[in-house]
């Protein structure tokens, strides 16, 4: 049976009939065999260009490529087939698909973001495009799960900086995630280790930046302290603040 299922489709892929291909391809297709599909309708596009069937075949050569798992090709493909088959029925499917492609092929946060950016740019697009389409909430869930990503990835490089007495790169990148995503889930983190960075920079300050830096570790303090006022961590912050303070004096007195 084996056999005879090769040689059946070898003498489907050597045939001049595009006929014979063509419902061969197709039926390939509706029983999800994608391997077997893909070659006869590449193919395919080329002989059907023109035609009223160039569509259909190119639409179900771009979910070959999905469905296969090459998700970099699929999204070309479904991407092409928006701007070759404006017209088409399916373009608005084939606009929404590349843009889930470029979704799935965004890495886990510790990687380079990239992927992740196009993907956001590719769904905004989208529903700029179709700002009416049914598909519009599943491109809000797919931004925030995104913007998710990046907040963690942003929120991660501002611990390693801390973790690795980068204090200066700290604090910047604790106050850009802020920025970038006020409603963040790790506020408290945030400013509680902007918090401590800025004290860990004015202790290992030399004297003549220490006097500035320890002014603001207290300014860090009072934003920590009046956004959170119930923080587990208020004491901590607070210890920071009789510490600086006490550091600030000494300071003073060397004057």
């Amino acid at each position: 049976m084996l056999l005879g299922s090769c040689s059946e489709y070898q003498r489907v892929l050597k045939s001049r009939d595009l006929n014979l291909k063509l419902t061969k391809a197709n039926e390939y297709f509706e029983k999800g065999n994608y391997y077997k599909a893909l070659p006869i309708y590449e193919e395919l596009i080329s002989a059907y260009r023109g035609t009223g069937r160039a569509a259909d075949v190119y639409y179900k050569y771009a979910y070959c490529e999905y469905n296969l798992g090459d998700l970099i090709m699929a999204n070309y493909r479904f991407d092409n087939f928006t701007k070759t088959f404006p017209n088409s029925d399916k373009v608005e499917e084939c606009a929404f698909m590349a843009a889930y492609c470029s979704y799935v092929i965004s890495p886990r946060s510790s990687l380079d973001q990239s992927a992740t950016f196009q993907a956001i740019d590719e769904l905004n697009l989208f529903m700029n495009l179709y700002p009416n389409s049914n598909l519009v909430d599943s491109c809000n869930t797919l931004l925030d799960e995104l913007r998710i990503k990046l907040e963690k990835k942003s929120f991660d490089l501002a611990q390693l900086f801390l973790k690795t007495a980068k204090y200066k790169a700290a604090i910047v990148t604790f106050e850009n995630t802020l920025v970038d995503f006020p409603d963040t889930d790790y506020k408290e983190e945030i400013l509680f280790n902007s918090l401590k960075a800025h004290y860990k920079l004015a202790l290992n300050s030399v004297d003549s930046k220490k006097e500035e830096r320890l002014k603001d570790t207290m300014k860090a303090y009072v934003k920590f302290a009046d956004s959170l006022p119930n923080s587990s961590l208020l004491r901590k912050a607070e210890d920071m603040y009789r510490s600086t303070q006490a550091e600030l004096a000494r300071v003073y007195t060397k004057k």
